[in-house]
């Protein structure tokens, strides 16, 4: 069988590996935020509400990567707003924009001239259908990113742990919650092409979580993080090359099963 050095004379190839790196990077980092404040539950309804913004590309005739970006942090907004300072439940009010948005991305798809011919793409991912834009697009996101991460991590790391005491500090905890949200889901949008919006919460969330196991200094989380998220992708991507499967599904998968080997050695030891 091929190497993965081997495959990387293939350009898709190199493309896909450059992915997966900005896309666990992007993972390293909020993942971290993500896991940490235990917002999995709305970073998942924001990853769903994508779908609109697909959609929308389709029916506008732009590239849907494009249009998801506002799209995306609208309902990301939207959505933190609503649970922050109405009455409604989070998990109510995560289930209603959720279904608004994968409703309202078939409603503009339906309404589109022609055939979407990669739309499964967008739903369950192919990272080897990569080109350079998407990669310039993932290389602008990562970049406004990690720069937020570094310029605001002392108020981050004060609302994930204690809203309260973050308050006593003088941190403006509703906006940097929402300023949180907005980074989930420009996270989603880079993830989009490597995952699809049915499998992104995996790759937010599991590199997090194994990280969280290891360290409790957050910077030190999303420096493993992401370590985790680049070697697992890689090897996912490989191994769906080989056996000529879904990057998307096989990427997840080797996470999984890295999460669940760790879970149950740190069990028996």
């Amino acid at each position: 069988m091929m190497g993965l050095l081997e495959l990387l004379q293939y350009q898709f190839m190199r493309n896909a590996a450059v992915a997966a790196i900005l896309v666990s990077i992007a993972c390293g980092a909020v993942g971290s935020y993500v896991v940490t404040k235990r917002i999995v539950s709305i970073s998942g309804g924001i990853s769903h509400a994508a779908f609109g913004g697909v959609g929308l590309g389709y029916f506008l005739g732009v590239n849907p990567i494009t249009s998801a970006i506002p799209f995306t942090v609208a309902a990301a907004l939207t959505m933190g707003a609503v649970t922050r300072r109405t009455r409604i439940s989070e998990d109510t009010a995560i289930g209603v924009l959720w279904s608004a948005g994968m409703a309202l991305g078939i409603l503009f798809i339906n309404l589109s001239p022609g055939y979407a011919p990669d739309l499964f793409s967008y739903l369950f991912g192919n990272i080897l259908m990569v080109d350079n834009g998407d990669l310039w697009t993932m290389l602008v996101l990562d970049l406004i990113i990690i720069s937020s991460a570094l310029l605001f991590n002392r108020e981050f790391v004060a609302i994930c742990f204690d809203e309260e005491y973050a308050e006593v500090l003088g941190v403006p905890v509703d906006a940097f919650y929402l300023y949180l949200l907005v980074l989930v889901a420009i996270s989603v949008v880079v993830l989009i092409k490597a995952a699809g919006i049915i499998l992104v919460m995996a790759l937010l969330t599991i590199p997090a979580a194994l990280a969280k196991d290891f360290s409790s200094d957050m910077a030190d989380i999303m420096v493993k993080a992401s370590a985790i998220g680049i070697i697992t992708a890689l090897a996912g991507l490989w191994i769906s090359y080989i056996f000529n499967v879904s990057s998307g599904a096989v990427i997840v998968l080797v996470l999984t099963a890295l999460f669940g080997a760790v879970q149950f050695i740190k069990r028996r030891f």
